[in-house]
């Protein structure tokens, strides 16, 4: 049974779904959006609004957190351009917006995107 197991498995072992979050967190800041199934933006979208909230704060601790939890071309874009864009917000910095379903696997697909 799965009582108090909340971790979303994605079909992948630890390292490679530490990996893709890691890289899908990356690919939003990049581009400020990215389409991709629902189940993997619900599973990044409480990471990235993490990543955020300890990054408005400005410490070394933070800036650190930053560069491990994203490549190093996104945390230069979010230290740079991002921090100031959400300065005035407490929460809701991601919006997940529904689009049809994928033809090939029938997969539901998203749009998440910064707000």
């Amino acid at each position: 049974m799965r009582h108090l197991k909340n971790t979303k498995k994605l079909g992948r072992d630890r390292a490679q779904r530490k990996a893709l979050k890691k890289m899908l967190a990356s690919s939003l800041v990049m581009h400020g959006k990215i389409q991709t199934t629902e189940a993997k933006a619900s599973f990044v979208q409480p990471y990235i609004e993490k990543i955020i909230t300890a990054c408005k704060e400005k410490s070394l601790v933070s800036k650190r957190t930053l560069y491990q939890d994203l490549n190093a071309k996104a945390a230069e874009k979010f230290s740079k351009d991002l921090t100031a864009k959400f300065s005035g917000k407490k929460s809701g910095y991601t919006r997940i917006t529904k689009l049809s379903i994928r033809k090939g696997d029938s997969a539901k697909m998203v749009l998440l995107e910064l707000i």
